[in-house]
């Protein structure tokens, strides 16, 4: 694979003791923006506004925390600064978009929303080229991959060589859940308030043999946004 993590995306190049400190620094600061909440919920006995306060915080911190350790043990990889998969299990490998943790720390902030949203697309496009010749090189060429998302829409997802599923409850939960994250992702790619429309969510899947036909499609488009 091509693309090298740690030479691309800032949190990564930094040492180990640098990572310890920004992610004690982000549980630090949520910390601290928890407890005027939780005052506020024992002066006024309304104990629901902790827990939804904590719950905020939790869904917008986890990334720091969850994704660079996931990293390390090899359970989630990167082909791309946007473009994540979880480890192939049972011959399914399952696709994610950037995380907070990507958008904070790889997106430049003298850009506008459209140089964002272009490079985030740019980087999906890469990371799926890095994807497809990461596994047409092995023997196994059964693998399918799978993933949700709210920012592709079906057309553009087909053209790139997925079919598209009706989105389960399960996995609308899991983005509902997520809301205040993705909000936060979303605004930061748009560069101002962007409530993400969940109603517009979908579930693709692939196999190998169909991302290799888009093959050349995807690099003419991922090309045509650098």
């Amino acid at each position: 694979m091509k693309f090298k993590l740690e030479n691309s995306h800032p949190f990564y190049q930094k040492t180990e003791k640098e990572k310890k400190a920004i992610q004690f620094k982000v549980v630090a600061i949520a910390l601290l923006l928890f407890m005027p909440s939780l005052i506020v919920a024992w002066q006024t006995k309304i104990f629901f506004i902790a827990i939804f306060f904590f719950y905020l915080l939790i869904t917008i911190i986890a990334p720091f925390i969850d994704v660079p350790t996931n990293q390390k043990t090899g359970r989630l990889i990167y082909y791309s600064n946007f473009l994540i998969t979880e480890k192939e299990k049972n011959g399914v490998v399952k696709i994610h978009g950037g995380t907070l943790l990507d958008y904070y720390f790889v997106l430049n902030f003298k850009w506008n929303g459209q140089q964002r949203t272009n490079y985030i697309l740019q980087q999906y496009l890469e990371g799926l080229l890095n994807l497809i010749e990461t596994y047409e090189n092995e023997e196994n060429k059964q693998v399918k991959f799978t993933g949700t998302t709210y920012i592709l829409n079906a057309r553009t997802a087909e053209k790139l060589g997925f079919k598209i599923r009706k989105i389960d409850g399960v996995k609308l939960l899991i983005l509902s859940m997520n809301y205040f994250n993705l909000l936060y992702s979303n605004s930061m790619a748009k560069r101002k308030l962007a409530f993400p429309n969940l109603r517009k969510a979908i579930s693709f899947e692939a196999n190998l043999v169909d991302l290799i036909e888009k093959k050349a499609l995807i690099k003419a488009l991922s090309d045509r946004l650098k």
